[in-house]
């Protein structure tokens, strides 16, 4: 009970997730975070980066494999996330905008992720992997509006490896260039956090929200 109790205090820890669950605990994480909807507070990005800079920990950790197929394999988690999202969608549909607000599920994230998807069309799929919450929500609004199977998993493996070999690239090579950023950890996470969920709480708190009726499928 309090291994469960400290895996679900540090969920969002990624300084604590690299070296205790290592690979296995991160490609569930990227999983969950990209198709589930009770996986939106995860630490997507913030979690990738900081597993860039301890990648060689990783590829040790994992019977010494490149650093490139960790990257690989953390990007397909990515993209069977999203693929579940999208079929959750499908066969859940409008149920989901009747349903009630729960503690790990909010209507109003599938409607930002809706409107999202209305706005930027088929290409949503591939800006929502970068955008904390919306990356979550726009499958399972994708499968619900009946995007076309073969369109969406176009965008979603092409979303999947841009998002997840830029984060990791960008850790593993800031970090090569400057040896002391595994100093500064949490003020990069905060940093990071704060870039990648700023145009999400201000599109929360200052606009207008919309009542849409829930998308009608056959």
């Amino acid at each position: 009970m309090d291994q469960f109790i400290e895996l679900f205090e540090n969920l969002i820890n990624p300084e604590w997730i690299i070296p205790h669950g290592g690979l296995y605990l991160l490609l569930i994480i990227i999983f969950a975070e990209t198709g589930l909807f009770v996986g939106f507070f995860l630490p997507g990005d913030s979690l990738l980066f900081v597993a860039g800079i301890y990648g060689g920990l990783l590829s040790n950790a994992f019977y010494d494999v490149p650093f490139f197929l960790i990257m690989f394999m953390i990007a397909v988690a990515g993209v069977l996330g999203n693929f579940v999202g999208f079929w959750f969608g499908r066969k859940s549909g409008p149920l989901l905008f009747s349903r009630k607000d729960t503690l790990l599920f909010k209507k109003k994230h599938l409607y930002q992720a809706k409107e999202f998807y209305d706005k930027h069309g088929g290409g949503a799929i591939f800006l929502a992997r970068f955008l904390p919450i919306i990356r979550t929500f726009a499958p399972i609004v994708a499968g619900i509006v009946g995007m076309d199977k073969k369109k969406f998993m176009f965008f979603n493996i092409i979303s999947s490896f841009t998002w997840v070999f830029s984060m990791m690239l960008a850790g593993h090579y800031l970090d090569k260039a400057f040896p002391s950023l595994k100093e500064h950890l949490e003020l990069i996470v905060i940093i990071l956090i704060l870039i990648t969920t700023l145009p999400v709480i201000i599109k929360l708190f200052f606009s207008k929200p919309k009542h849409a009726s829930p998308p009608h499928v056959d």
